[in-house]
């Protein structure tokens, strides 16, 4: 069985989607109808910015988001797949791909979600950590140890076994990073990010986009997506929608995500999307199992 995985934010990169646009007249398409939606010119950024530029929270997501599902759109027939699953934000991508989302809502929600992040970010200074070499139950204590009532630190993508991430305050964060050292990480690496994604700190932004969300049209997906919050196969739409509205303030379970694919009989993994970030992440998740491969698609 095949399934399409689709990455979230830091694969975007300055050129992305340009190609697309100039090879794929359906690709132009879309990108232009982008540019109307989002009210600005993103295909400017996109195809002639700078790293900078591109680190814009209002542009950051609507880019991947886009590069992600035009490079579906524009792979046909080699756009088959039996299951689904993004990272973080390449879940909106996912639910396009999948039909539980119309291009132009999943757009309006990607660009709507970014904002209120970047509201939530602005209101309380918050960071993130990657952490390596450690188990997550070890990471897990850690985080519980540096939290207090006033500051917390919790885990947010458990990427693959010995790679995690974790969110907070900044304190909290610092603090579980000099105890994860002394334990044995490898590496407890504080990010160039401008909030705890995937943390509590999150709940305003959780409460703007549940509103959001809330009032777009879901409709039954082609193919399970599998989902970030409890790493599931999902169909119906009213669960789909409030696992969208949790993953805000909950972690990103990609390790069981991705194995319980595979459990589901996945053995064909293609990455849709700028970046191969995913690909590194299943090599690690599936090491040792040769039944399953991994790659990006080409166009």
């Amino acid at each position: 069985m095949k399934a399409f995985v689709f990455p979230g934010q830091g694969a975007q990169f300055s050129g992305m989607g340009k190609d697309l646009y100039e090879k794929f007249p359906q690709a132009k398409e879309l990108f232009d109808k982008a540019d109307e939606i989002l009210g600005f010119k993103i295909t400017d950024i996109m195809f002639n910015g700078t790293d900078e530029e591109l680190k814009q929270t209002k542009v950051t997501q609507p880019a991947v988001f886009l590069h992600s599902v035009i490079s579906a759109v524009c792979a046909g027939e080699k756009a088959e797949f039996d299951m689904v699953g993004g990272h973080s934000l390449g879940e909106f991508s996912a639910l396009v791909a999948a039909g539980a989302l119309s291009f132009e809502d999943g757009l309006k929600l990607v660009a709507a979600r970014a904002m209120a992040m970047q509201k939530a970010c602005e209101a309380k200074p918050s960071t993130m950590a990657a952490v390596i070499g450690l188990p997550d139950e070890t990471i897990e204590k850690i985080c519980e140890e540096s939290s207090s009532e006033a500051e917390i630190v919790v885990p947010a993508n458990y990427n693959n076994p010995g790679q995690l991430v974790i969110s907070g305050d900044i304190n909290a964060v610092n603090t579980a990073c000099e105890k994860l050292k002394e334990a044995g990480a490898k590496r407890a690496l504080v990010l160039k990010v401008g909030g705890a994604f995937h943390s509590p700190l999150m709940q305003p932004a959780k409460d703007e986009l549940e509103s959001a969300i809330s009032n777009t049209t879901f409709h039954t997906p082609k193919v399970p997506v599998y989902q970030n919050v409890d790493a599931k196969a999902h169909t119906n739409p009213d669960e789909i929608k409030a696992n969208l509205i949790a993953q805000l303030t909950a972690p990103v379970r990609w390790t069981e995500e991705v194995t319980n694919m595979v459990n589901a009989g996945a053995v064909d993994f293609t990455e849709c999307g700028p970046g191969k970030a995913l690909q590194g992440m299943i090599a690690k998740i599936c090491k040792g199992n040769d039944a399953v491969s991994y790659h990006g698609l080409e166009l």
